[in-house]
C-alpha cells in the first residue's frame, strides 16, 4: 500500500467536491509492453483527511514502468486512495488515449455523492 501525505479536511462540517486532473498519467500494456497514455479525473468529497497533491502526483508517477490493463489500474488506483483517506465519495475515471483505433474510458467509484453536490458537473475542460 502507497503511504499518502494527507492532511485534517480544513471544513470537515461541509460536503465540498475537489476535483483534481492530471493530462500525464501513463504506465505499460501488460500483453505488449508498449506505453499506455491516459487522463485521469478524480471527484472527491472528503470525509476527515484529503491526500494532498504532490503526494498523488509521485503516487502516478509508480505506474510508469508496470504493466497493468486500463480495467485494473483503474481499480486500484481508487482502492489506494480509499485506503488512505476514507472519502465520503471518491470518483477516478482513467481516460486512455487511442491504442489500435479503440480508446478507452473506466470509471470507478466510491461511496455516495452527497444530495447537495448532485447537480455539481463534471468540469471536463479543466486544465
Amino acid at each position: 500500500m502507497y503511504e499518502f501525505e494527507t492532511f485534517e479536511n480544513p471544513r470537515p462540517g461541509r460536503h465540498f467536491m475537489i476535483e483534481s486532473v492530471t493530462h500525464e498519467f501513463t504506465c505499460n500494456c501488460p500483453m505488449t509492453g508498449q506505453p499506455d497514455f491516459a487522463s485521469l479525473r478524480f471527484r472527491t468529497v472528503p470525509g476527515a483527511k484529503c491526500v494532498e497533491l504532490k503526494s498523488l502526483k509521485l503516487f502516478l508517477w509508480s505506474f510508469r514502468n508496470e504493466g497493468h490493463f486500463h480495467e485494473d489500474v483503474t481499480n486500484r488506483i481508487l482502492d489506494e486512495i480509499v485506503a488512505a483517506i476514507n472519502p465520503v465519495f471518491l470518483e477516478v475515471r482513467g481516460e486512455f488515449n487511442v491504442r489500435g483505433g479503440i480508446s478507452t474510458v473506466i470509471t470507478v467509484r466510491h461511496g455516495e455523492l452527497p444530495p447537495s453536490l448532485a447537480n455539481i458537473e463534471r468540469s471536463e475542460n479543466i486544465f
